[in-house]
């Protein structure tokens, strides 16, 4: 009686008709005998636990969605091959109508989809066996929806112990819906199916003519190396024979020309092409080198824009730099500026040292500089190449930092004294 009850639910939930569920099934009222334990391990002859819902309990137009929607195509043609042999031929709409058929008989093959239904979907049922009540299942069944993992979720939510009426229409109606969705979307991926395959066409056509064009030259190639071979093998057989007749000097002529014209297209191709990955190179290079001084100009710009207001605010107020007892040693630049950088780095709180780079002073006098600088400069569009060495040599033998500036200028300069305060020097190597 009560797998009647059942089974005329899910003939309502199509017809129209008010749907009602049939009271749970609980305890005592399936035997111990017929299913002595169900999927969450209760046990209900003894009166423990609510039991799931078998497939065969289920009406029809249920079967059809549960079949349809938690089992593949190829798993259901497995279950049907062990009860119809002919299950490996039928269409899948037929293998989808026997599939309804039998899940509504327990010892005709119900059993068999039950188990491959518990088996497939175990994680679903796990999850959704923490529910308490209808509520819950809904909130993990619109959890599943938005996820997209419909099947198990589905069928989880259908044979749940606590569902309900509500539940079982809310389900049965998302997935009804959901089937309309899928057919919009196949007819839109139909119609473009069918456009990719007269593209396909046309695409088959033109490679057959290009094929065939290809395979009549190389037959003609094919020829012509058979006409050679023959013709070598004359000369070689006939060593005295007279010259060679005129018509296979004119294609061993025709040959050669064909043969420096392919040759001369193939290095100019390559020419180009090697031509143009080197212009890209060396464009990579130039935009990389740009963008460097690009960043640099408006770091520079900043630390002067910085620096001005700072100037601009009253006497007293708190500088935009602080050197804080810094000694800078800057080598090199033009001799007009230095009174201007000496003036920048004594108003900053540091202390400023100079020498000109080799021009007027012997670079004897570099390495008693570096000993008393904290930091050294020098500017690398306005010093001499020897003097670079030495300042880099003096700087790694004393541990002291130095910062090549991309110009001899006050901004360049300014910006480079706020990186100096920005970061802390590092420590003097052993």
């Amino acid at each position: 009686m009560a797998v009647h009850r059942s089974r005329m639910l899910s003939t309502s939930l199509l017809q129209g008709a008010p749907l009602t569920l049939p009271p749970r099934l609980i305890g005592k009222e399936r035997s111990a005998a017929v299913f002595p334990r169900d999927a969450y391990g209760a046990d209900p002859a003894a009166g423990h636990a609510p039991v799931r819902t078998r497939i065969w309990e289920f009406g029809v137009n249920l079967h059809c969605s549960i079949v349809g929607t938690c089992l593949s195509a190829a798993e259901l043609r497995h279950i049907v091959g062990k009860i119809e042999t002919g299950a490996t031929t039928a269409s899948d709409h037929d293998l989808h109508m026997f599939g309804v058929a039998i899940a509504g008989r327990r010892e005709a093959g119900a059993r068999l989809l039950q188990k491959a239904l518990d088996r497939k979907h175990r994680g679903a049922i796990t999850r959704f066996a923490g529910a308490k009540d209808a509520a819950a299942i809904l909130d993990l069944w619109d959890e599943a929806l938005k996820q997209g993992d419909i099947p198990g979720a589905y069928w989880a939510t259908l044979t749940h112990p606590l569902t309900t009426e509500d539940v079982v229409k809310r389900a049965f109606g998302d997935i009804h819906m959901l089937s309309h969705l899928v057919g919009a979307a196949n007819r839109a991926d139909i119609r473009r199916l069918r456009q990719l395959e007269e593209e396909i066409a046309v695409l088959a056509a033109k490679l057959e003519r290009q094929q065939r064009a290809l395979h009549e030259g190389f037959a003609a190639r094919d020829a012509t190396i058979r006409r050679l071979d023959q013709m070598l093998t004359r000369r070689a057989a006939e060593p005295t024979a007279p010259a060679a007749q005129p018509e296979d000097a004119e294609a061993t002529d025709r040959l050669i020309r064909d043969l420096n014209r392919r040759l001369a297209r193939e290095v100019a191709r390559h020419e180009r092409g090697q031509q143009r990955v080197e212009q890209l190179l060396a464009a990579e290079r130039a935009h990389e080198i740009e963008h460097r001084r690009h960043v640099a100009v408006l770091m520079e710009l900043d630390a002067a824009e910085r620096h001005l207001a700072a100037l601009a605010r009253p006497q007293g107020a708190e500088s935009a730099l602080d050197l804080a007892g810094m000694t800078l040693l800057y080598v090199g630049g033009r001799a007009n500026q230095v009174s201007a950088f000496r003036s920048l780095i004594e108003r900053a709180g540091g202390s400023f040292l100079h020498h000109d780079g080799g021009l007027e002073q012997g670079t004897g006098l570099l390495p008693g500089l570096v000993a008393r600088a904290d930091h050294i400069a020098f500017p690398v569009d306005c010093i001499s190449h020897l003097a670079v060495g030495t300042i880099k040599r003096l700087c790694r033998q004393a541990g002291k930092p130095y910062a090549p500036l991309r110009t001899a200028s006050l901004a360049c300069l300014l910006a480079a004294l706020v990186q100096m305060t920005a970061q802390p020097a590092p420590a003097a190597a052993e």
